[in-house]
């Protein structure tokens, strides 16, 4: 009994690793010294495990249109907190909350978006010092 139970453990592991694995730190992605804040207008949004992603331009100090994407919280702890797919829209304008990619590239980690409607929600980040939903 005790090995067909290390055997279905064994197996549970091995059947874990590729999620355990394609997970990763905040650390290692975004610095939690450097926040953001953008304000700008959806082009995109993707509602997928295991993170939602916003893409939104966002004008720069000259006026010129930067395409910015944004990782936010899984779609399971962004329903928990109330929302939904539909929660924003195309071509909507939206202020974002986060903590800029270590890479230099122009991605954040979602901290908080507020909605066109004023509401600010907490997006799902990882971020130490996060708001808990």
């Amino acid at each position: 009994m005790k090995q067909l139970l290390a055997f279905v453990g064994a197996l549970l592991l091995i059947a874990a690793a590729p999620s355990l694995s394609a997970h990763h730190s905040f650390a290692a992605e975004f610095d939690a010294n450097k926040p953001v804040a953008l304000t700008g207008a959806v082009t995109k949004i993707e509602w997928t495990n295991p993170h939602i992603w916003v893409y939104l331009d966002v004008k720069d100090d000259r006026g010129a249109m930067q395409p910015w994407q944004c990782e936010g919280g899984a779609p399971n702890t962004l329903t928990r907190n109330g929302w939904s797919k539909d929660s924003i829209k195309m071509s909507e304008q939206v202020t974002i909350d986060g903590y800029l990619a270590k890479d230099g590239s122009k991605t954040c980690n979602l901290r908080t978006i507020k909605l066109p409607n004023g509401r600010t929600v907490f997006a799902g980040s990882s971020a130490p010092d996060a708001p808990k939903p």
